[in-house]
């Protein structure tokens, strides 16, 4: 073999000092060390808005740190890091930093519910929807006599308590358009002295005026009547429950008078059920009354609208309401009388127990329905020497026209004659008793001489 020169050193040895001596150039790279990288610096969960903006400062730096080093980017010593890391403080209760705070940590802000407007009532205000009264419907003595007739300044309350419902009236329109008028959002007010005006009309048989004016109120279950804030009804009970005939008059429908009833009467249950499960008492026997008092209302309601046999049958299905007191038991009674079922009268006020005065009442009533005027008129007599209602003198004297003891009749009006009420109450009762007995001729003659009648004046 020519032209081949031996090796100094066997190749296999070469090639292990050669992959030796790449080993030893490869753990001088920086990947090749984990153990010389410097620590991260750890940022607390919890930072200050401050501490929060300067975290890109510091990044930056350390990029610019890294790249200003060897070709391949040795890493930060341990020191060096030690430099870089954040000084990190604990956050002290001061005051909030003035600084914004970053988008992530910033709380959603919670949209602002405007505060209610009070409601505007003011359209109840205007003068020209309250109708005036003439003084031609009250009879010639009692507006001949100075002293039969209130002074201006006379408060409602006080008008209402003498039973003055005309002269109360005119000083509702007064101070809901008067100078001193509510505020219009004075709902409370407003509403009061509205209610004393429509059932003051009432009272003195001038209901057709009160229908056309309650007509304003338009829709009492409109948004316009409840409360933004808690849902209520501004409107008081009382005049939600009178709003229901009279609308129902005024507008020539009288169904719907019933469904309007039956409106009251669910929201009469549910907020019973409310008061049941809180366990409050007394809001427990309130809308128990509220909601008894509706089904006799639904009774009348039939009765006026001619349906007897309707009525009948819903009365006889109201559940008797021990311990309400005799102005529900009345109610009941005074229907079954309008019917003609003078028993069933007579059993409502016993079962229901409405007291000893409301049973000799109911009692002497029906015997004027049966045509028993002498011993009504006995009964009478003596609950006169028991109480001193004019309602009681009142039947008297309608006793004693029909029992011929006309020279009677006068002193027993007499004595009652103070009051526009009893000269009403008189015509009202003789008209009703009159036509449970059958006899509407009469009862037009009866009427006639009632209106003309004029009292004496004491000394006369």
């Amino acid at each position: 073999m020519t032209g081949t020169r031996p090796l100094p050193f066997p190749l296999p040895a070469f090639n292990r000092l050669c992959w030796l001596f790449v080993c030893l150039i490869l753990q001088r790279l920086p990947f090749f060390q984990p153990h010389a990288r410097a620590p991260r610096p750890r940022v607390p969960s919890t930072l200050t808005s401050k501490q929060t903006d300067l975290i890109p400062d510091a990044v930056d730096a350390l990029i610019d740190t890294s790249n200003r080093s060897i070709p391949l980017a040795s890493p930060l010593s341990p020191q060096q890091a030690q430099r870089m890391t954040l000084p990190i403080h604990p956050r002290s209760p001061g005051p909030a930093s003035p600084l914004p705070r970053s988008a992530a940590q910033s709380p959603v802000p919670r949209p602002r519910v405007p505060a209610p407007r009070p409601k505007d009532f003011s359209f109840l205000l205007r003068p020209e929807i309250y109708h005036p009264l003439t003084p031609l419907t009250v009879p010639p003595a009692f507006r001949s006599d100075p002293d039969k007739q209130p002074t201006a300044n006379t408060p409602i309350p006080s008008l209402l308590a003498r039973g003055q419902f005309r002269a109360a009236a005119i000083a509702a329109t007064h101070a809901l358009t008067g100078p001193d008028a509510p505020d219009p959002s004075d709902h409370a007010k407003i509403f009061s002295l509205l209610y004393t005006r429509l059932a003051c009309l009432t009272l003195i048989d001038a209901t057709a005026i009160a229908a056309q004016e309650v007509k304003t109120l338009e829709d009492l279950n409109s948004v316009v009547y409840a409360d933004e804030a808690t849902g209520e009804h501004l409107v008081p009970w009382e005049l939600r429950v009178l709003n229901v005939r009279l609308q129902a008059l005024g507008f020539g429908d009288p169904r719907r008078a019933v469904m309007s009833y039956y409106d009251l009467a669910r929201e009469a249950r549910a907020r019973l059920a409310a008061a049941m499960a809180r366990h409050d008492n007394s809001a427990r026997e309130l809308w128990k009354d509220r909601l008894a008092d509706v089904g006799v209302r639904v009774a009348g309601a039939l009765v006026e609208m001619d349906d007897l046999a309707g009525a009948a049958h819903h009365l006889a299905s109201l559940p008797a309401r021990e311990g309400a007191g005799g102005k529900l038991a009345m109610s009941k009674a005074l229907l079954w009388l309008h019917l003609g079922d003078v028993g069933a009268a007579r059993k409502c006020v016993k079962a229901e127990e409405a007291g000893e005065l409301a049973e000799k009442v109911v009692d002497a009533l029906c015997d004027m329905a049966d045509g028993e005027y002498k011993s009504a008129l006995a009964r009478w007599a003596k609950l006169k020497e028991e109480s001193d209602d004019e309602m009681i003198g009142v039947n008297m004297a309608v006793c004693l026209l029909y029992v011929g003891r006309m020279q009677e009749v006068s002193h027993s009006w007499g004595m009652f004659a103070g009051l526009w009420l009893t000269l009403h109450r008189a015509k009202h009762c003789s008209r009703s008793l009159l036509r449970l007995a059958g006899r509407r001729t009469r009862c037009c003659s009866t009427l006639r001489r009632c209106t003309n009648f004029a009292p004496r004046r004491r000394g006369a």
